[in-house]
């Protein structure tokens, strides 16, 4: 006897089960591919990344070259190189487990507020973006960044951290990894960097492709003297002697000008470091964080450099 029609169960490919696992699957196998390319990555150089195969190589009037032909190991990259980029981009990077909690409460506290935002990505972190992921900005995208990073603290040392950060970081127009940077710019090995040169291309790192390395603009060569006064801090090696004394504001010697001239809070930083004996200043200090809130950095300081700075017959 023949079942009714409406009896008749449907094919599983068309039944709701039937798409949820395979979904499941899916995340499943994207989640163990991630995995295994993280757990090689600990040994094998990767000779691309998301940031290089997104770039387009036209403008430069170049082709695309393979970071490993570049790629400077651990054991021979200057430790003032490593210093220079902990003390520009992350300074607790020895310390966490990959997250920055702390920054990014603030970062999301100014959210809130609608402030402007100041970037709260570590070291971990960006290196976890620019392997797999894009500069794009969401929840989504930072919730995966998060999680890659993690993965890859839990399976990679800082040392291999670093080592990958500074081979795949964009430290100019079309120029990956310090390798190929200190090649470009001074026609030298990565071992020869000088800790002056290291903190020039740290300096960049926020803005690769408006910021000027060599020659130094303005602003990146202020912002390397700030890089070599941290890298002295933070290391307690005299990597910063200045010849004359200068005339620094005592308010602002330990912040980033990067900051100080995008996303700071002036009055926000003021108002916690004030004391009562600061009292009897308190108009000369407000004249100084309006002038600083009304500073921009005029394009001409943040030029980038001209097409043929990456020159096709270097580039295999």
């Amino acid at each position: 006897m023949d079942q009714h029609p409406e009896n008749v169960s449907p094919p599983f490919y068309k039944q709701v089960k039937f798409y949820l696992f395979a979904a499941a699957g899916l995340v499943a196998f994207l989640f163990i591919t991630l995995l295994a390319s993280i757990i090689i990555f600990r040994w094998y150089n990767p000779d691309f990344t998301r940031f290089t195969l997104r770039e387009d190589w036209s403008q430069y009037e170049a082709d695309r070259y393979g970071l490993r032909e570049y790629w400077v190991e651990e054991n021979e990259i200057p430790e003032h190189m490593k210093w220079a980029v902990v003390a520009s981009e992350d300074q607790l990077f020895w310390e966490h487990f990959g997250l920055d909690i702390e920054s990014i409460k603030e970062a999301w506290e100014e959210r809130e507020t609608d402030q402007r935002v100041r970037g709260a990505s570590t070291i971990s972190q960006q290196v976890a973006k620019n392997l797999y992921l894009t500069p794009a900005q969401s929840f989504l995208r930072k919730g995966v960044e998060a999680g890659i990073t993690l993965l890859i603290e839990l399976f990679w040392p800082k040392e291999r951290i670093i080592e990958v950060y500074l081979n795949i970081a964009e430290f100019g127009p079309g120029i990956y990894g310090i390798g190929f940077a200190s090649e470009q710019y001074w026609d030298i090995p990565a071992s020869d960097i000088t800790p002056e040169m290291s903190a020039r291309l740290a300096a960049v790192l926020p803005s690769p492709k408006r910021m000027r390395v060599e020659p130094p603009s303005p602003f990146a060569e202020e912002r390397s003297v700030w890089i070599l006064r941290q890298m002295t801090q933070l290391s307690g090696i005299a990597y910063y002697q200045p010849e004359e004394p200068e005339n620094i504001d005592p308010e602002f010697d330990d912040v980033d000008p990067y900051l100080l001239e995008t996303d700071f809070d002036t009055e926000e930083y003021l108002s916690q470091e004030e004391d009562d004996s600061l009292e009897s200043d308190t108009t000369e200090v407000n004249s100084s964080v309006d002038s600083l809130n009304q500073t921009s950095l005029p394009d001409s300081l943040l030029t980038a450099p001209k097409a043929d700075t990456v020159s096709s017959d270097s580039i295999d």
